[in-house]
């Protein structure tokens, strides 16, 4: 059937991931270093959170909370929802 548009024809093939236990400061050099505004944070190769620019931006710059002090897995959105790459858009 044409023109049915797939997941895999427009999703980000290699996302950029770090482990729960990343500090946020290198998750937001590794961000910064992809130009990327959100990261996978992943605990044995599975999704288990996100952190986005707005948590980063809520969490941890607005309180002032130092990042070399905080950890992803404290201020990752979870769960993460996904979807099959062969779903339709």
């Amino acid at each position: 059937m044409s023109g049915i548009i797939l997941v895999r024809d427009v999703m980000t093939k290699d996302p950029k991931m770090v482990r729960r236990d990343t500090s946020v400061q290198e998750v937001v050099a590794t961000m910064n270093k992809f130009d990327i505004s959100s990261i996978i944070v992943v605990q044995e190769k599975r999704p288990v959170g996100i952190i986005t620019h707005r948590d980063i931006m809520s969490k941890i710059v607005q309180p002032r909370i130092p990042p070399d002090a905080v950890t992803a897995r404290e201020i990752m959105s979870t769960p993460v929802v996904t979807i099959s790459e062969d779903a339709s858009i």
